[in-house]
C-alpha cells in the first residue's frame, strides 16, 4: 500500500520585506525533494485562507525566485480574529480557515510574517491546526528569535542612503535626518545609524529630550564638526501632526538656526532584493520549517538562537514584541564612541 504524500500549505502575510521569496523557496524544495510533500501556496496571506484562493507549487516554480524581493504569493494585513461591528462579535473567518485546511486535506500549514501573523498563527493552532511560524520583519521584532530575515537588507538600504547624506551635509555644513521605519522597536535606527555613522540616534524604547539633541548638535559646531547626521525611527514619541523627521527639522531650526533638511525612506525600505545574509537566513528558516513538519514539531515558529535553528512555541511568541533593551550592548558602544541618544543633559 503506497503511503499517501503529506500536504502542506504556506502563506506570506503583513508587510512584504526581502526574503520571502527565499524562504518559500526554503521551505517547497525541502518538502518537495527530501520529503516527497505536496506544497501549495496561498495568495495574498490569510485572505487566501479564507477564500481558498491557492496554487499548487512545483519544483520549476520555486526555481529562479531565490533573489527575487516581493512574494511570489502575494500578501495582506487580513486579521482573521479581529472582532466585528458595534458591538465586537466574532466573525466566521476562522472557521472559514478551518474548513478550507480540513477540505484540502492539509497536514500542516507554514505561516511567514511578522507578530500579527505569528498572534494569529498560535490562535490557529489553538483550534488545533497544525502550523509552523517563520519569522519576517524589517523592524527585527519578533519575539523569540535573535534576528529576523528582511533585517539585514533594510539595514543595508538604511545605510547606503546615510552614507550618501553625509556628502551633501558636509557640503552644505547642515544638520540632515533621515527617518527609518521601526513603529516600536529602534533596531533598524540602532544599527543603521551604527553602520551609517550618526551623530544622534533616536529610538522609541528611549526618550529623548530635544533640548538635549539640539545641545549635542550646537557642541558639535562648537568643536568645529561642520554637520550632524540624526538617524530617528519613525515611531519615537513626538507630536503627530506630522512625521518624527519634520518634527525634529523643525524643533532644530527653532532652537538652534542651523539649517537643518529631512529624508524619510518610507517603503524604499521593504523593497528589493534580499542581501546575500537575508537569502541564507531565509532559506536556513525555510529548510527547518519543512524539517519541523516532518518530525511533526507543530505549534512552533522557528528561531535562531546563539546561531542556532531551534523550535520555539508559538505560546511564548504570540502577542509580544522583541525592543531594544537600554542596556544593549550596541547603545553603549555607542555612547562610548560619542554617539547620543537624546537622553543626555549636556
Amino acid at each position: 500500500m503506497t503511503k499517501r504524500k503529506k500536504r502542506i500549505g504556506i502563506l506570506t502575510a503583513g508587510g512584504d520585506c526581502p526574503g520571502l521569496n527565499a524562504a518559500i523557496r526554503g521551505v517547497g524544495k525541502t518538502a518537495i525533494v527530501e520529503y516527497g510533500m505536496e506544497v501549495i501556496g496561498f495568495r495574498a496571506g490569510y485572505s487566501g485562507l479564507i477564500n481558498n484562493d491557492y496554487i499548487e507549487l512545483k519544483e520549476a516554480q520555486l526555481s529562479g525566485i531565490l533573489t527575487l524581493g516581493g512574494t511570489i504569493l502575494g500578501t495582506s494585513r487580513e486579521k482573521p480574529y479581529k472582532l466585528v461591528g458595534e458591538k465586537g462579535e466574532p466573525n466566521a473567518k476562522p472557521d472559514h480557515i478551518i474548513h478550507n485546511y480540513e477540505n484540502l486535506g492539509l497536514d500542516a500549514l507554514i505561516c511567514i510574517g511578522g507578530n500579527g501573523t505569528m498572534k494569529t498563527a498560535n490562535m490557529l493552532s489553538k483550534e488545533g491546526l497544525n502550523i509552523i511560524g517563520i519569522p519576517k520583519t524589517i523592524d527585527n521584532d519578533v519575539w523569540g528569535t535573535d534576528v529576523t530575515f528582511g533585517f539585514d537588507s533594510a539595514v543595508f538600504i538604511a545605510t547606503e542612503a546615510i552614507d550618501r547624506l553625509h556628502t551633501t551635509a558636509n557640503s552644505h555644513q547642515r544638520v540632515m535626518i533621515i527617518e527609518v521605519m521601526g513603529h516600536n522597536a529602534g533596531w533598524l535606527a540602532l544599527y543603521a545609524g551604527m553602520s551609517g555613522g550618526g551623530d544622534i540616534i533616536l529610538m522609541p524604547e528611549l526618550p529623548h529630550n530635544i533640548r538635549s539633541v539640539c545641545k549635542k548638535i550646537e557642541k558639535r559646531y562648537e568643536d568645529n564638526k561642520a554637520y550632524s547626521i540624526v538617524v530617528v525611527a519613525e515611531g519615537i514619541e513626538h507630536p503627530k501632526t506630522g512625521s518624527a523627521a519634520s518634527y525634529l527639522s523643525d524643533a532644530i531650526t527653532t532652537y538652534t538656526g542651523i539649517e537643518t533638511r529631512e529624508t524619510v525612506l518610507g517603503y524604499i525600505q521593504r523593497g528589493g532584493s534580499p542581501t546575500p545574509a537575508d537569502r541564507i537566513l531565509a532559506t536556513r528558516y525555510g529548510f527547518f520549517a519543512a524539517e519541523c513538519i516532518a518530525k511533526e514539531c507543530f505549534g512552533t515558529m522557528v528561531a535562531v538562537r546563539d546561531t542556532r535553528l531551534e523550535a520555539v512555541p508559538l505560546d511564548e511568541v504570540g502577542g509580544k514584541t522583541r525592543l531594544v533593551e537600554p542596556t544593549d550592548p550596541m547603545i553603549e558602544i555607542a555612547r562610548k564612541m560619542g554617539v547620543s541618544f537624546g537622553d543626555e543633559y549636556l
